[in-house]
């Protein structure tokens, strides 16, 4: 007879206990071992948070290399979250499980040992197209709405399986800590407010201040900072170098340099003119709210990179065919003129950035990479074991705000000029997504915005990519020897051609790879997602208070029609155009809970649950977070010189994944 010393550590988590009585099952090369039942009730420490249980599994003889673990329990009921197991053998090896799953019900489960395999090396093929095959189950695809990216099968956050849920923590923290605490500031302000705001001053009055907040509230009007935000604001995903002005934005020399100092020709061939073009806003159907009709400009404004390198707004045309009533505004104009031009194309800039450039450019992608690794992936997949933590949380997040963003009940439907156009403008917004635009460097290159000065998105993304570009290709090359390694995995070909027929709804035009036929190309896609869910969705989603706490810096919708002449507007004008207290109020609560990091904040590089056994996959991650931490440092330096500072695109505050 032979001994297997086995030990079994519950998770440091609130509620991952069990007093259920457990069974373990050891299987190896050789054979088996009977099941082996721990006593619950007996062994308290299974019951207790963070605690470690040991039991002897005894075999007549050794069943050789161990392979898997098999566990169940007795009776569903309380959730046991597992971390991992070890188990000695008689020889005096040590196996590792990583687990860190849920295990919630009278199933069977089965965790591999920790060495990650391909599906050509494994010997035990039959048992990850089992779990792949329940898994498939679990995650069922549907269409929310036509042509807009396929979602997770979830009517709520119940509905999720437990693996994708929030924890108790987040959930609670969620639920009884930061939505009471807004609604109590809502409903006080809402109390003691009237249903417009009376002047700019009262906007001081929602919520509390960041130096951000401070800084915008104080700059918001400077041509300047308007400028900025294009470059360093929520969205910088809209500016591109102009070289020939659209046929639609007769902008001309005298409008913009009326006193002859240069010549726009010269300008734009010089690289000196940049355009930001909200064509796709154009034609959709503004919202009523509260029975009053809302306004939705597709603007174009014409930027100069001036001497002192500023990014300089020079014209402003709010709708996209010229005409007499739709005047091209321009810094020349009075003063109230040009400030109410640049407010209606913050408006359209609140639409674009939270339904184009931060709902579907990165919670939306993010689940569709999520759910396909999820359906067709087994953790013993070493492309499962590194994506899987940029997942956390991203399910339940966007099952939530379709219920409480985009849905007839949501924030958009009801306070957002763009409500009744969600549907149409993400299904516009697709159809041009294109992978240029999802790899920084592809994008920055194809928006000629290479050597902009003061473009620090750029600057430190590039970084950012180019260090998860070779933690990504030291991992996947240690697995994928040959490019016919990766022709010849199916799991792998499975999970990318799912992403282009549910994510891209099979439109070549894309460029989304159907399929994987080179390591570089794998390397290439695989760094883009982990880029998308994390630093990408820091660098839209983390600066959404401080540029919008100021309502009129971000204003969700406009109540008034654009003026369709010059000379005629004044603050009055204005305060009658800005969204009512209602509207401010929801917007910048909405804007508050997506950017506030939960207290279980996991930053990018961090990996509490150690999937990974093997000694060159952990010194890459240690790599990893080496030059993260390197780029931090570089990143405070350089802020120290800057007013404002660049914060959205620093490592140690953007989160693994699309949690927020």
């Amino acid at each position: 007879m032979v001994n297997y010393e086995v030990t079994l550590f519950t998770g440091n988590l609130i509620n991952s206990k069990t007093l259920n009585n457990v069974s373990v099952k050891l299987v190896g090369s050789d054979g088996e071992s009977s099941p082996v039942r721990l006593e619950g009730r007996v062994d308290l420490f299974i019951g207790v948070f963070g605690a470690v249980s040991n039991l002897t599994v005894s075999c007549p003889k050794s069943i050789g290399k161990l392979l898997m673990i098999e566990m169940n329990r007795d009776l569903a009921g309380d959730a046991w979250f597992v971390a991992k197991v070890t188990v000695k053998s008689p020889e005096g090896d040590t196996c590792h499980f990583p687990v860190f799953h849920w295990i919630d019900d009278t199933d069977t489960y089965m965790f591999r040992e920790g060495k990650a395999l391909l599906v050509d090396g494994d010997t035990l093929p039959e048992k990850r197209s089992r779990e792949v095959g329940c898994r498939e189950k679990e995650y069922v695809w549907r269409e929310y709405a036509p042509g807009i990216p396929h979602c997770i099968k979830s009517q709520d956050p119940s509905s999720l399986p437990v693996e994708v849920r929030f924890s108790y923590s987040k959930n609670n923290e969620f639920n009884f800590r930061v939505i009471p605490g807004l609604l109590e500031v809502v409903f006080k302000l809402l109390a003691d407010s009237e249903l417009q705001w009376s002047a700019l001053g009262a906007f001081s009055k929602v919520f509390g201040e960041s130096a951000m907040s401070e800084y915008v509230q104080k700059h918001w009007k400077d041509d300047d900072f308007f400028g900025y935000q294009f470059l360093n604001g929520v969205n910088p995903m809209l500016i591109q170098r102009c070289s020939v002005l659209p046929e639609n934005f007769p902008v001309t020399d005298s409008m913009v340099f009326p006193m002859g100092e240069r010549r726009l020709a010269e300008e734009l061939k010089n690289g000196n003119i940049y355009l930001c073009d909200y064509k796709v806003l154009d034609g959709l159907e503004a919202n009523t709210v509260n029975g009053r009709k809302q306004y939705l400009m597709a603007p174009l404004i014409l930027l100069h990179k001036t001497p002192e390198d500023k990014m300089m707004p020079i014209a402003i045309q709010l709708k996209q065919a010229p005409a007499k009533d739709n005047p091209i505004f321009l810094p020349s104009d009075s003063e109230h003129d040009w400030l109410l031009a640049k407010t209606f194309v913050r408006s359209s800039d609140f639409s674009y950035h939270q339904l184009i450039v931060h709902l579907l450019g990165t919670h939306l992608l993010a689940e569709v990479f999520a759910v396909s690794l999820l359906r067709n992936v087994p953790m013993v997949h070493p492309l499962y074991k590194l994506l899987i933590p940029h997942t956390r949380y991203t399910l339940q997040m966007n099952v939530m705000a379709r219920l409480l963003l985009i849905s007839p009940q949501g924030f958009f439907p009801n306070y957002s000029a763009s409500g009744k156009g969600i549907a149409p403008l993400l299904q516009r917004s697709l159809s041009k997504v294109t992978y240029t635009s999802l790899c920084i460097p592809d994008d920055i290159a194809a928006r000629g915005l290479q050597d902009v000065p003061n473009f620090y998105y750029r600057d430190d993304g590039l970084k950012l990519w180019e260090i998860i570009h070779r933690f990504v290709e030291g991992v996947l090359s240690y697995y994928y020897k040959t490019d016919a390694d990766v022709q010849k995995d199916a799991e792998l070909q499975k999970w990318i051609s799912d992403i282009f027929v549910e994510g891209f709804l099979s439109n070549a035009g894309s460029g989304i790879p159907q399929k994987f036929d080179t390591l570089p190309q794998l390397v290439k896609f695989v760094t883009m997602v982990i880029f998308t869910c994390s630093g990408q969705h820091s660098a839209v989603n983390a600066g959404q208070l401080d540029h919008g706490a100021w309502m009129p810096n971000f204003p969700p919708s406009m109540q008034e029609a654009p003026p369709v002449k010059k000379g005629e507007s004044s603050e009055e004008t204005l305060m009658k155009a800005l969204p009512g207290v209602k509207a401010t109020v929801r917007g910048i609560f909405i804007m508050h809970v997506l950017s506030k990091p939960s207290t279980d904040f996991v930053p990018l590089g961090q990996y509490p649950n150690q999937l990974f056994s093997e000694d060159k996959p952990l010194e890459l991650i240690k790599k990893l977070q080496g030059e993260l931490n390197e780029l931090d440092g570089k990143i405070d330096t350089r802020n120290k010189g800057l007013d404002p500072p660049y914060m959205y695109m620093k490592p140690s505050v953007m989160e693994n994944s699309v949690a927020t």
